[in-house]
């Protein structure tokens, strides 16, 4: 079954949804889900407001960014070591 690719937001509103009385079954028929997925989604994001899903999304971001950035200067650090020593 190919992913949905459900928004964090959709998924917030189905977590909100069970929360506030409707049954799970529903909520997964609705969305093409299993409940297992939603179970795995309650887990994750129970308690998330938008806010803090927002901020979540941008840490996300910015650690990836910076992750990015090590790599490129671990891997310029390696280059200018073997030219050092190449040169020795």
């Amino acid at each position: 079954m190919p992913r949905k690719g459900h928004t964090e937001e959709r998924i917030i509103f189905a977590v909100r949804h069970v929360e506030a009385g409707r049954k799970v079954g529903d909520i997964c028929r609705e969305m093409g889900i299993s409940q297992q997925a939603f179970y795995s989604w309650k887990r994750r994001y129970a308690g998330l407001g938008l806010n803090e899903l927002r901020e979540l999304r941008q840490l996300r971001e910015e650690n990836r960014r910076l992750k990015t950035l090590v790599a490129d200067l671990t891997l310029d650090k390696h280059i200018l070591e073997e030219v050092l020593s190449k040169t020795t």
